[in-house]
């Protein structure tokens, strides 16, 4: 049985016959991102994680494709380990001040 190719970060996953798409439900953002829909929720009510919007008559919750694929960038960045110039291992260390060390 050949190997399935990895979807690219750009293409959102779909169940059989479903239309690929540049909006996301809430179930298949979470998906993408690994996540469970129930923390995509909580952040959305926290105000946190990736933008989100409602659409159509009924409101429904929505993710821009290209919104997550930016706040997984963002979260790249924001990470210590992935950005050096973050990584408190790379800085000099700080030296204590004169009134400081009298104590």
């Amino acid at each position: 049985m050949p190997a399935q190719p990895l979807l690219a970060p750009s293409v959102a996953p779909a169940s059989p016959g479903a239309v690929r798409t540049a909006f996301l439900t809430v179930k298949d953002a979470a998906e993408y991102l690994g996540l469970s829909p129930h923390t995509l929720y909580v952040w959305r009510h926290r105000r946190q994680g990736p933008p989100s919007f409602r659409m159509g008559p009924r409101g429904r919750v929505m993710y821009r494709l290209e919104a997550l694929d930016a706040w997984i960038r963002e979260q790249e960045q924001a990470d210590s380990r992935s950005n050096t110039f973050l990584n408190p291992l790379n800085t000099r260390p700080q030296e204590r001040s004169a009134h400081l060390s009298r104590a």
